[in-house]
């Protein structure tokens, strides 16, 4: 996983957390009365509506990235088993050297 893919999830994190307190935001305001506050109500939920979208695209994007990678290593498995295992293998001997050091 790289820096972007962080980024990106925790970016994803805060836009929840953002839209979920504006929300409640919205709820607690519901009763108020006026032209400019129902104005910014409307902006606000406007604006929640498109994050929410954009939200669900990063996810979508997520998961594609997530499917192809699993397709390139299902390919790379199938077409070559014993360098899959060979690589399986030196992977386990390395992480049970690096853990038999402790």
């Amino acid at each position: 996983m790289d820096n972007s893919e962080v980024t990106t999830e925790k970016l994803a994190a805060d836009l929840k957390i953002v839209i979920a307190d504006a929300e409640e935001l919205l709820h607690a305001t519901a009763s108020q009365a006026g032209e400019k506050v129902a104005a910014v109500r409307v902006k606000v939920q406007e604006s929640l509506d498109q994050a929410k979208v954009k939200l669900a695209q990063v996810g979508e994007a997520g998961v594609d990235k997530a499917k192809a990678a699993a397709r390139v290593t299902d390919n790379f498995v199938h077409d070559r088993p014993w360098t899959a295992v060979g690589i399986g293998a030196g992977v386990g001997l390395i992480l049970g050297l690096l853990i038999g050091r402790r």
